[in-house]
Order: C-alpha cells, then structure tokens, then sequence
C-alpha cells in the first residue's frame, strides 16, 4: 500500500508492521510488543486510574484507491497523509499540557537525528514556548534499555548537527534524561520522571 505525505513524498513504513526489530529481552512477559504498544497499555493505566488523559494521536488519512477483492473485503492500495505529522502522543497531566514522541533504535550507543523532521521539532518548540512538557521517550532495542530525552536535549542537538553531528550520544541522553525501568502497572511510568521535569 502506497502512502504520501503532503509534499508527495512516499511514506515506506507497511500499515501494520514495524521497521525495528523486536526485542527477545522483554520483562513480564508480552514478548514482541513494540514501544508504541507498550506505551498505550500505558497510557490506559493512567486513564483508567484517573492519573492522566493522554493518547496517541490520530493522523488523518485521505483514500484515493481501492481494491474490491470481493464484497465483502476491501483493500487500500493507495492513500495521501492529509497534512504532516507533529508528535505521536499528547494530553493533560496535573494540568499541564504534554506532548511527545516515541522513537524506537537499533543502534548501540547513539540515537539518529534523522528519526525526527523539521515539523515535528518546529511543533515540539512551539508547545514548549506555551509551557507545555514536550520530551521524546526513546528505547534502545538492543538492550530493550528505554530513556525520557528532555526536549532540550533534541533541541540542542538538532540546531547543531549541520556541524557535523547527525547522532545524540546514548551517554548524553541518559546524563540528560532519565532510564526508565519496566514496572508491572503501568508497564512504563514514564510520569514519574515527568514529574521531574516538571519541577526543575
């Protein structure tokens, strides 16, 4: 199934896979859940408990071919991003406005600038001079190891990299950020080092 964004450019990712590996060093169980999947039982925790409302975001979809295999089937051959993506996650905790991203590595000891575009940065800046809590959860899959990369971080990193830098240190994101550790409920609490950002 083709997918494009706004400027005409192909979006690769297949509806329905995922472009990382999955990772075998999964604690409590659920082997094979990706960090999107890990984060929306998350996010179901706090709602559920009343903690936090906060969902992943809806990106609206225009479809423009369709195959009819039969009546009772249908299948996209080909669909338009109605406009770019800004973040994955956003909502209310403790009255404050959050919004964030979440990313998924192979790599060892560094996180690609090239995870991110423009627009997206250019949004996480703009929530950010509203107050709003704007940060990146990112996992190392090799290590199943998954950090809270303040949005200053990114920031700094992403208006330096035409220096030659195109990569954030794993070191300087876990100096910088937080490791969060898998619990059972919620399975990441990620809100407790939110807490944190919001009281520096």
């Amino acid at each position: 199934m083709a997918i494009h964004y706004p400027n005409g450019k192909s979006y690769l990712k297949k509806i329905g896979s995922s472009n990382t590996k999955r990772t075998k060093n999964i604690v409590y169980g659920k082997r094979g859940m990706s960090l999107e999947d890990e984060i929306n039982e998350s996010n179901k925790y706090y709602l559920e408990s009343g903690i936090a409302v906060i969902h992943k975001k809806p990106t609206p979809v225009q479809i423009v071919d369709v195959f009819y295999p039969k009546r009772s089937a249908a299948v996209i051959k080909k669909a338009y991003f109605k406009q770019a993506s800004t973040t994955d996650y956003n909502g209310v905790y403790q009255g404050k406005y959050i919004d964030f991203e979440a990313k998924e590595t192979k790599n060892k000891t560094s996180f690609p600038l090239s995870n991110f575009h423009e627009h997206q940065i250019n949004h996480m800046k703009a929530c950010c001079k509203q107050d709003g809590i704007c940060f990146t959860i990112v996992k190392f899959v090799a290590d199943a190891q998954i950090f809270l990369m303040p949005s200053e971080t990114l920031f700094y990193y992403w208006d330096r990299q035409n220096n030659g830098r195109k990569s954030i240190p794993k070191e300087v994101i876990a100096q910088d950020g937080f490791e969060i550790a898998y619990e059972l409920q919620p399975r990441i609490p990620y809100l407790k080092y939110v807490d944190r950002l919001i009281n520096k």
